[in-house]
């Protein structure tokens, strides 16, 4: 069959292997998720919506609380969500829902960029940026979930990973378009882009409840206490060494705006001058998120190492090179720069969603997602004193700084388990 085929061809799975059903799932859940991740370059609080609200005449308040409120939106709520999750007998259902208010939540800010201006559009769009935020943490909890409930370890990587390279291209594309010209930043047009985005959620969402995951009769204590949420990280010291290794790879992530800050090319404002970091940000997920895919299902310890150790170096290169030269040489250093990082960036991610997803053992994954995306959302939210060390010290001393805390990420990450090499029950059942 063309599916088993296809599916075997990405994942390097041999037909025989396949467990029934599970091609079908697999291609589901690269189309959902490659709709899913091109919305979100479409919805991009750091860029799209940004200018979005500049084009409206919003304060500097607002577009300022963008990223903060989507990013602690997303990850802090998912603590509380996981006890409903992990009482549900599928959790295909869970992403959908999520999946669907994002789209709803994107029309919605399409709609009041068109119909309003100044505070009142920046007011309501940061609100709605709240209620895609909090879709998104309902997504994000019951993901991993239904991944490990529908395709087998050792394909899993591969299947996000193509998704990921797929919804790179889109992203790419946009950046093109910004690129030459021939998008102005004005309301029209950035409103058709996000109110895109919403529709690609909305198909997602609907394709996902199309998955094939077997309803499961759950046994839930219903000790709902902090105490209960939060006793793996006090039980599983590779949890512990997990979120703190995840927690120190994260400035892979933090790094891109300082870095942007690094060029001289940072100061201009056009659109067309940030598509060229667009697009090297979207070449980069277009080439690395396959390959570090496949690399994590077979040792997603290894590839939080390796990403680690490049983004280390990476870092320290970008950062020296500014001290010692002023800045990045340009547009085309800055885009060079954010290729690379992004690439690094690319492999952590890879390397700690598939990770914790095959560690953690059915009953408990939603809340060790849960648990783990929490404590990283407030390390996030702590993290914006780095802002401060960039206007006290320079961008180029954080760039600095993060090399070496991604290189103690990697040096913890040497300490996690080789969890794709273990036999586990966790691998989906026969349909």
């Amino acid at each position: 069959m063309l599916p088993d085929r296809a599916f075997g061809f990405l994942t390097g799975a041999d037909r025989e292997d396949i467990e029934r059903g599970e091609a079908r799932n697999g291609l589901i859940h690269i189309v959902s998720l490659a709709l899913t991740k091109s919305a979100d370059s479409l919805i991009d609080p750091k860029l799209v919506l940004s200018w979005l609200l500049s084009a409206v005449g919003a304060p500097g308040a607002m577009i300022g609380a963008l990223v903060p409120v989507r990013e602690a939106g997303a990850l802090l709520p998912q603590l509380a969500l996981a006890r409903r999750v992990e009482a549900s007998a599928q959790r295909k259902f869970f992403w959908s829902a999520g999946s669907a208010m994002q789209g709803v939540a994107a029309l919605a800010i399409a709609g009041a960029a068109l119909t309003l201006d100044g505070a009142t559009a920046g007011v309501a769009v940061v609100l709605l940026v709240a209620v895609l935020a909090f879709g998104r943490s309902a997504s994000s909890v019951s993901y991993k979930d239904a991944l490990a409930r529908t395709i087998a370890k050792r394909r899993r990587g591969a299947v996000t990973g193509f998704a990921a390279s797929m919804a790179s291209i889109a992203a790419f594309g946009v950046g093109a378009l910004m690129a030459s010209g021939i998008f102005a930043v004005a309301v029209g047009p950035l409103a058709g882009i996000v109110a895109i985005g919403g529709i690609g959620f909305l198909l997602a969402a609907l394709l996902f409840t199309r998955l094939e995951e077997a309803a499961e009769d759950v046994d839930v204590d219903d000790d709902a206490s902090i105490r209960t949420l939060v006793e793996p990280l006090f039980s599983d010291s590779q949890l512990r060494l997990f979120v703190a290794a995840r927690g120190a790879l994260a400035v892979t992530a933090l790094a891109p705006p300082f870095i942007v800050m690094l060029s001289a090319a940072s100061e201009r404002t056009a659109l067309d001058q940030l598509g060229p970091l667009v697009m090297a940000s979207a070449l980069a997920s277009v080439l690395a998120s396959y390959v570090w895919g496949r690399l994590s299902d077979r040792s997603s310890r290894q590839t939080l190492m390796v990403a680690g150790g490049l983004g280390s170096i990476v870092l320290l290169c970008v950062g020296g090179f500014s001290v010692v030269f002023g800045d990045l040489g340009g547009a085309l250093g800055s885009a060079a720069a954010i290729f690379t990082a992004q690439i690094s960036y690319e492999g952590v991610r890879a390397g700690r969603k598939l990770h914790l997803t095959d560690m953690a053992e059915d009953d408990f994954r939603a809340r060790y997602t849960a648990l783990s995306n929490t404590l990283i959302g407030l390390a996030l939210v702590a993290g914006g004193v780095f802002g401060f060390a960039a206007d006290q010290f320079g961008p180029a001393s954080v760039v600095l700084a993060f090399g070496i805390i991604a290189a103690m990420g990697a040096v913890m990450a040497s300490g996690l388990e080789e969890v794709q090499q273990a036999n586990s029950d966790s691998d989906p059942e026969p349909y």
